[in-house]
């Protein structure tokens, strides 16, 4: 079992590389994290605050949540168990806590780490190109994400096209990883 944790602050390139991945090779599956609340639908699987507190209260479901823009979001045992299974798991994570319980949860899976940065300036300018109206609160998210030192791969999305960004976490993740050009 293999499966990629790309770990960043908002706007860092995450989703975008998520699908460069996916092109490169379709085993290779955005994790789509349980999200209940306001804001974004897209790459999440819906759900509601009581359905929550039921996984939480089986206390074996809940593998990592956290708050952010008045929702919760949630990576959930069996759904990570499946996608780990099923294919590649491209986890989205933006806290170095959340990278240690994914990797705690699931010790037998061979996580490849990601960091993707940018510039705060790039990242200001992808955050408004959004028009998600939360940008005050998306840039306090930039500012509070903890840089991570157990990477396996560190990418500034600002210098590396999707494709070739990728290509080396393909590359991480077989094993061969090579200096980006």
């Amino acid at each position: 079992m293999r499966g990629v944790i790309l770990y960043g602050p908002p706007a860092s390139g995450k989703d975008t590389v998520a699908a460069a991945l996916r092109q490169l090779d379709d085993r290779y599956r955005q994790f789509r994290r349980l999200k209940a609340g306001p804001g974004r639908i897209a790459g999440y699987r819906m759900t509601t605050d009581a359905e929550l507190e039921a996984l939480r209260a089986s206390g074996c479901g809940v593998v990592w949540e956290n708050r952010r823009y008045g929702s919760v979001y949630v990576v959930d045992s069996h759904g990570l168990r499946r996608e780990l299974h099923d294919g590649i798991p491209v986890v989205h994570l933006g806290q170095v806590d959340a990278v240690d319980a994914v990797r705690d949860a699931f010790p037998d899976a061979q996580w490849t780490v990601v960091a993707l940065t940018c510039p705060r300036d790039v990242a200001e300018v992808r955050i408004a190109q959004r028009q998600t109206g939360d940008t005050v609160e998306r840039l306090q998210a930039w500012d509070e994400t903890e840089e991570i030192e157990s990477a396996d791969l560190t990418i500034d999305t600002s210098e590396t096209r999707p494709d070739r960004a990728a290509e080396l976490i393909d590359q991480a993740v077989k094993g061969s990883v090579t200096a980006p050009e």
